[in-house]
């Protein structure tokens, strides 16, 4: 089985920054596809960023130039660096992991922006 555990989340007051950080168990973690992706209340969840295994990215508009994905397989984690945050940035932030058909998702971290 595998889990992924996030961390990082917090508060910060707009224009500041964060780093999350999203670990997973087992032996898996290379072959991943690893995202990141936020839900705000009441919104769908929506996609962040993405990583692929040999670590190409791909970001959502509102992320780019702010937002940087990253990953170290040695580690069994994923980053997402978080800067020039703004007050609509303020989600629960999820990890979640694609291999082949199978997908797994984290507990989230609390992002909140203050203006």
């Amino acid at each position: 089985q595998v889990q992924l555990v996030e961390s990082g989340g917090g508060l910060v007051q707009a224009g500041g920054s964060l780093r999350l950080s999203c670990t997973a168990s087992g032996s898996i973690f290379s072959i991943a596809v690893m995202n990141w992706y936020r839900q705000a209340p009441g919104k769908q969840r929506e996609l962040v960023a993405s990583i692929q295994t040999g670590g190409n990215t791909n970001y959502v508009d509102y992320a780019k130039g702010r937002f940087t994905i990253s990953r170290d397989n040695a580690k069994n984690t994923v980053y997402l660096q978080m800067n020039s945050l703004k007050p609509e940035d303020t989600a629960v932030y999820y990890c979640k992991a694609n291999i082949k058909i199978q997908t797994y998702w984290g507990q989230g971290t609390q992002v909140t922006v203050s203006s």
